[in-house]
């Protein structure tokens, strides 16, 4: 038998051709740094503390009681799925059939993939906030997909603060005869942008006017500091076009259980059920039943959650001020963007791969989040979803630079 290479035995490349520009995610290359160095890893989001005993009890509970340790109903547990119906409810104001309008997910990201591989077929044109998340230009990709990249651009506000807003007659340019959704995310990864009401009135019109679906990644909702979350289902003409993902990870910070979901019209939820089920048909059986809890604990855990990282986020913004780094302080989410061209760097990846070394902190080059890395060419990533004495001695370290 012809031996197997990289193109295998008939020359062809094995990997899928749609997939040939990604690699491994810059997440698992700067993680694998950080262990191999011992570096302070400030650059996957995830927590260096679990979430709240009560809802790991809930999943013990469930482990024990025999619920969930074999396959879950294919949309998901009812508890869950009534309490995801019951907090859009509370939250926003918005009513959803759980057994109709609710699906549970492999976390966010097989969310957003079976989304995009359930709505869009080869040729259709994809708008994406650009930097984004980097498992939406595989997924646009994987769906053939032809992804259209908006730039969220750096801003001074009239009190000098900086931050990245989003130019709407940019997007409403971006929008062709081809385009057939729109791909948000708010509040946004990695800038930490919160669209305002008056952006997301903008952009609902946008999609009514010409006719488009829209998927929202608003996994980051209860993590707002400056301003407001809202979905951007609750805004006229927008309930029956919208699919609007979140998750459990970042709001409990159980990130390890994969635990998302999807609201959604009922024929929105089919399309998106259809490709979930050939993806992982079910997952996180236990893990469904402790978010369900989760989902109802009192509205003091989500408000002392969000002021616990907001002091996070101010330890590290001050401490990145101090080493030098210009810092986009974000009104959501738990990553700050700097610039390094105030510390006469030129280019984020290769200060992030020397970084480890030099001050033994790892970070994330925002590059890797622009279809044009020139955009992001001096911009980095640092995640403050840590405890307070490591975001500290982090900050003391990135002062040698």
């Amino acid at each position: 038998m012809a031996a197997m290479t990289s193109t295998g035995t008939t020359g062809r490349p094995l990997l899928n051709r749609r997939l040939a520009e990604f690699g491994t995610t810059i997440f698992a290359e700067m993680s694998a740094l950080a262990v191999k160095t011992g570096a302070i890893n400030l650059g996957q989001g995830f927590p260096d503390t679990d979430g709240p005993e009560e809802v790991r009890e809930a999943a013990v509970r469930a482990l024990r009681d025999g619920r969930g340790n074999q396959y879950p109903p294919g949309p998901g547990v009812p508890e869950l799925r009534t309490a995801i119906a019951d907090h859009q409810l509370s939250r926003y104001d918005l009513s959803y059939d759980p057994d109709r309008e609710v699906l549970v997910t492999a976390g966010a990201t097989e969310a957003i993939a079976a989304s995009l591989l359930a709505l869009v077929e080869p040729g259709d044109e994809v708008i994406a906030l650009e930097p984004y998340y980097d498992s939406y230009a595989a997924s646009i990709a994987l769906a053939g997909g032809r992804r259209v990249p908006v730039t969220l651009r750096p801003h001074t506000d009239a009190g000098g603060a900086r931050s990245f807003r989003l130019d709407l007659d940019e997007l409403r340019a971006a929008v062709t005869d081809r385009t057939r959704l729109l791909l948000l995310n708010t509040p946004h990864n990695p800038t930490g942008t919160v669209l305002t009401s008056a952006e997301l009135t903008a952009i609902a019109e946008l999609a009514v006017d010409r006719d488009l679906l829209v998927v929202t990644d608003e996994v980051y909702e209860h993590l707002v500091f400056d301003g407001e979350h809202v979905p951007l289902a609750s805004f006229p003409g927008m309930r029956d076009r919208t699919v609007t993902i979140s998750s459990a990870g970042k709001t409990f910070s159980f990130t390890g259980w994969k635990v998302g979901w999807v609201t959604a019209a009922p024929d929105l939820v089919t399309a998106v059920r259809t490709a979930k089920q050939y993806l992982t048909y079910v997952s996180a059986g236990p893990f469904q039943y402790a978010v369900a809890e989760a989902l109802h604990l009192p509205n003091s855990y989500f408000s002392n959650a969000r002021e616990d990282l907001r002091t996070k986020r101010d330890i590290l913004a001050d401490g990145l001020t101090a080493a030098g780094f210009e810092v986009f302080r974000p009104q959501g989410t738990y990553f700050i963007t700097t610039d390094i061209a105030a510390l006469g760097e030129k280019d984020g990846l290769t200060l992030c791969r020397s970084l480890p070394q030099r001050c033994g902190v790892v970070a994330v080059p925002n590059s890797v989040f622009y279809d044009d890395p020139e955009a992001g060419r001096t911009q980095v990533r640092f995640a403050f979803c840590k405890r307070a004495d490591v975001l500290r001695e982090a900050a003391g370290r990135l002062r040698r630079l």
